[in-house]
């Protein structure tokens, strides 16, 4: 009788557990893998051609699952094709998975590099929906039409003209004593994995109506809004007389981080008509080192502008601003700077010269008290002035020399912090309109005229 009993049991047993393998897991808490989150096609096309990826949709869980939709985003209209299963198409539906089961999905691409309107970087998405949620698979190639550069060294002096974008992998080095010319209406994509590090020379010739970019290579939203995307421009101890000229830098994790004294006659740096913004951490770094900057916006970073270890400075008719967005909060000053700084080797003290003549400093209210902060150290020479500037602070700086300072708002455009949108050219009425003093400098981060030989604007911007 107890045999018999058990016998039963187990036939339950195994007949129950057979009924719960057959039926469909119907949990929204359910799991779901993919063997890859991401499908990249990296290679460089030569001609008409497809390249074929596979991607697996893992069902972890004891229950059969169902997979109500797996379908490309972008339909009939992408590049990219799907096999699901064995089946050509851009969509299916309602596919079981067994238990601890998987299927593999297909992915090609067909890119044609003659076609010149074609996006360089091809991007689309699998969604995958299965008891009301959706998962994605992202996708991404490179098409021909770019020129495609991975982890290069430049090692002879070269000109890049704009016959074509620039797609950065892995990184590009400028070798020490060369240099690269890049000319105007360059656009330079760079992917997450890749500075751009100058040991040499770099000279960027932009103009108003052609700039040179110098971005990451996510075009797609949301993330080409994303700051820190790519990590930033290095200029290193041995390079030398760099200049940018209408230049924009943007969503890196620095803009430009430099270091180091020139060793001959000429700045380290020369930046004019810049644009640097959206930077995750500084968007200009400098430590010790010898820059001039004329007619530039440097706005919504981690930090503006810092500046350790003195050196020598000239900031003219810039614009520094802050505001905290969903991004980055604004919670360090639009400009610190210092004539010391910390290193492995105990505080670092060096000679400090730094002028800012018709600038702005401006930023939201919520984190930062003072958006100017200078710290001194004793132990070396230290000459800091302002002139004819703009900012908001609540303790004044010292041991500064500083003349003409405004502190009312400075009246931007626009400032939509939810949008993400900023414009920073002056409304009428302005206090900083014709409050500066007139420089060398004839033209505005625009390439519109300034006034010359009395008051001009204090900021990037002349009213027109």
């Amino acid at each position: 009788m107890l045999k018999t009993l058990l016998l039963i049991s187990s036939v339950s047993l195994l007949l129950l557990l057979s009924c719960k393998k057959d039926s469909f897991i119907t949990d929204s808490n359910a799991s779901l893998y993919f063997s890859s989150d991401s499908v990249l096609f990296d290679t460089v096309f030569v001609s008409t051609g497809s390249i074929t990826q596979s991607i697996k949709i893992i069902n972890p869980n004891n229950q059969k699952l169902m997979l109500s939709d797996v379908k490309l985003m972008g339909g009939s209209n992408s590049v990219f094709k799907l096999n699901i299963d064995g089946n050509n198409t851009i969509a299916a539906n309602n596919i079981e998975l067994a238990p601890n089961d998987s299927i593999y999905v297909f992915v090609s691409v067909l890119v044609n590099p003659n076609n010149n309107n074609q996006a360089f970087i091809l991007q689309d998405s699998i969604q995958v929906a299965f008891n009301g949620n959706q998962k994605y698979i992202q996708l991404q190639a490179y098409g021909q039409n770019a020129h495609f550069l991975k982890s290069k060294i430049i090692n002879t002096n070269t000109i890049w003209s704009n016959d074509l974008p620039y797609v950065i992998l892995g990184g590009l080095q400028i070798d020490s004593g060369i240099s690269l010319k890049i000319q105007q209406g360059c656009k330079i994509y760079f992917h997450a994995n890749a500075p751009l590090i100058v040991n040499g020379n770099l000279q960027v010739h932009g103009a108003d109506t052609a700039r040179v970019y110098f971005l990451g290579d996510r075009l797609d939203n949301p993330y080409n809004n994303f700051p820190g995307a790519w990590p930033g421009i290095y200029l290193m101890q041995s390079s030398n007389a760099n200049m940018l000229q209408y230049a924009v830098v943007e969503n890196a994790y620095q803009g430009i981080a430099i270091e180091g004294m020139p060793t001959d006659a000429n700045r380290k740096l020369s930046l004019n008509n810049c644009i640097i913004q959206n930077i995750s951490d500084a968007g200009i770094l400098a430590l010790q080192t010898d820059i001039s900057v004329q007619n530039c916006l440097v706005s919504n970073c981690g930090r503006n502008i810092a500046i350790g270890n003195g050196g020598n400075y000239t900031f003219t008719n810039c614009t520094i601003a802050g505001f905290s967005n969903d991004y980055i909060p604004h919670s360090n000053p639009s400009l610190s700077i210092s004539n010391g700084s910390t290193g492995s080797s105990g505080n670092l003290v060096a000679d400090l010269n730094a002028s800012f003549i018709n600038c702005i400093f401006w930023g939201d209210s919520s984190n930062v008290t003072d958006e100017v902060v200078v710290n001194k150290q004793n132990g070396s020479s230290f000459n800091v002035g302002f002139s004819n500037c703009l900012w908001r602070v609540k303790n004044s700086p010292t041991n500064i020399s500083a003349t003409n300072i405004l502190t009312s708002y400075p009246m931007f455009d626009s400032v939509n912090n939810q949008k993400m949108f900023y414009d920073f050219h002056l409304k009428a009425g302005s206090p900083a309109i014709d409050q500066g003093i007139s420089t060398p400098f004839a033209f505005d981060l625009d390439g519109n005229p300034r006034t010359v030989g009395s008051a001009t604007d204090i900021g990037c911007y002349e009213k027109q």
